[in-house]
């Protein structure tokens, strides 16, 4: 008699693409692997690329440890238009006129955000009230009263800035919607702004540098894919161990 294949089981790092939803990672991922429990720590925005953590099998379990953990992303904002979803996925809503800012002005109005901060969830988000998610909402036309959440930016850093473009590096705390950051420092720079590229370039000890994109996934057979994966044990914090 047969015996049914062993399920894999681990962390396995993803680069994700652009234009895929995280869903859609996990997705393509089940069919790949041929098993049911894959899930992910951490969403990433369709428009967002880089570092997504994957759990197969019993490693599902460790989520909720995983997705606590801190985020660092490289991107880049556009001054001048404010967007309905506050990223490059939206609709333009308002165009101001860029003012004549040097880098020192844009450094020294990102330092206002360091620290511990309560941020308000946009409207575009995967965040239910009542049962509805905010972004259904928000189609609708709706604007729904959100409470604000606790965040801490740990850095930000312009890495280059080129009016109206600032590309910069931001480590933050779990939670945070770094769309929300782009648009809020617009908004202290008085021209608006949103965001036009986000990568996630490390989950506190994990770094993207480590991933695979889903084409190479596709490539390797399901031995190799076992020989990458991660044990549960060596990503959660000593304590949970």
């Amino acid at each position: 008699m047969l015996q049914p294949p062993t399920e894999l089981e681990g962390i396995l790092l993803v680069d994700k693409p652009r234009d895929h939803t995280s869903h859609d990672v996990v997705a393509r991922l089940r069919g790949k692997l041929k098993m049911k429990r894959v899930g992910h720590a951490g969403t990433l925005d369709p428009m967002a690329t880089g570092l997504l953590i994957i759990l197969l099998g019993k490693a599902t379990k460790v989520s909720q440890y995983l997705v606590s953990l801190d985020k660092e992303y490289e991107g880049t904002i556009e001054l001048g238009k404010v967007t309905d979803t506050q990223d490059a996925d939206g609709e333009v809503m308002e165009t101001r006129p860029v003012p004549e800012l040097t880098e020192a002005d844009v450094k020294a109005a990102i330092k206002t955000f360091h620290g511990d901060q309560y941020q308000t969830p946009p409207m575009y988000s995967a965040i239910k009230i009542d049962g509805v998610p905010l972004y259904k909402s928000a189609r609708k036309g709706e604007e729904i009263e959100r409470e604000p959440r606790f965040i801490r930016v740990m850095s930000w850093d312009v890495l280059r800035f080129a009016s109206p473009h600032i590309d910069f590096r931001l480590r933050c705390t779990k939670g945070t919607y770094v769309r929300t950051l782009g648009h809020d420092l617009g908004a202290k720079l008085g021209c608006g702004g949103h965001l036009t590229a986000l990568r996630r370039t490390a989950t506190d000890k994990f770094n993207v540098s480590q991933a695979l994109t889903l084409d190479q996934i596709q490539a390797l057979s399901l031995t190799e894919i076992e020989q990458r994966l991660i044990p549960a044990r060596e990503a959660v914090p000593s304590f949970v161990r």
